[in-house]
């Protein structure tokens, strides 16, 4: 099965909220590119300290969500404050919804899917210091290892990552889904 599947992320995302879902998709035969806003390496927060360095496969400028079957929001704190106030990651994520692909986002990184004004009316869980702002940006928040709404899955810390995992793929495998809010 040849998808395709683009992890967005920047400086500060947390190591294992990438690098995690990223094993899974290339274990199932998928493509997975890490897109970031420059070439390069990123730098990923590991638990309390600075973590590894992780290649840039692709920058925003060079990709499209024409490209990819499905979307992948890792979180940490810095990464999702950084890229929640770059437009080119904004229209990225909007694309996702509005071509009704698979986003899948962890944590920290629904911060994101607010200010891409995507998650009103959309059940949801993510960390719950976060909990207030999505519901204030109108999603219905839940407390569960793994929500999945129309192709659109969230989990909310690092201890979730099997079930993220296995929902994220099983989604990519279903492919589109027909939203009613986008």
């Amino acid at each position: 099965m040849d998808k395709k599947i683009a992890i967005l992320a920047t400086h500060g995302f947390e190591e294992s909220e990438l690098s995690s879902p990223k094993k899974a998709l290339e274990n199932e035969g998928f493509t997975a590119h890490i897109v970031s806003v420059k070439p390069g390496t990123i730098k990923s927060w590991d638990v309390d300290k600075w973590g590894s360095d992780f290649k840039v496969d692709k920058t925003l400028d060079e990709v499209s969500a024409k490209d990819y079957n499905a979307l992948v929001l890792p979180g940490g704190v810095l990464n999702p404050d950084s890229l929640r106030t770059n437009e080119d990651a904004l229209v990225f994520i909007r694309d996702f919804f509005k071509q009704s692909k698979i986003v899948a986002a962890i944590c920290h990184g629904p911060q994101l899917l607010i200010n891409a004004e995507v998650v009103e009316g959309r059940t949801m869980t993510s960390y719950p210091s976060i909990k207030k702002d999505l519901e204030n940006a109108g999603a219905l928040w839940v407390d569960k290892e793994v929500v999945v709404d129309e192709g659109f899955v969230t989990s909310r810390n690092p201890d979730d990552l099997p079930a993220f995992n296995s929902k994220l793929i099983e989604e990519i495998k279903e492919g589109k889904h027909d939203y009613q809010h986008a």
